[in-house]
């Protein structure tokens, strides 16, 4: 059975692709970021943050392979979102749903690499 940190993970890679998808399709469709966009993100948010207190624990112990590695990867996976939507608050254009989709696909990625430097 998967540890708790990498189940979480596959929930965070699932919900990145999830945003990452509906903010594609908004953004091709030529219309304003909607709300919920905004808020999906957030919560895409919420899960890694959720998933950076869980990779805290892979620091006990042995700890990972190359420490500074994952530590770099548990801070970008909390940093890239906000700094994203932080440079968009203002702005709702069309193009701001493909920042959010970059950003989503980012953080999955991020996600991804951060399991794989854990062990």
């Amino acid at each position: 059975m998967p540890s708790v940190s990498t189940q979480i993970t596959f929930i965070v890679v699932g919900y990145a692709a999830l945003v990452a998808v509906l903010a594609l399709v908004v953004a091709l469709r030529h219309g304003e970021r909607p709300g919920w966009l905004d808020q999906l993100a957030w919560m895409l948010e919420a899960l890694l943050v959720v998933r950076a207190l869980a990779g805290l624990g892979a620091l006990g112990g042995d700890g990972p392979p190359s420490t500074s590695t994952y530590v770099g990867y548990l801070l970008a996976s909390v940093c890239v979102l906000p700094i994203a939507m932080q440079s968009i608050k203002d702005d709702r254009a069309v193009w701001s749903s493909a920042v959010i989709a970059v950003a989503a696909v980012a953080v999955g990625v991020v996600a991804v690499r951060l399991e794989m430097t854990a062990s």
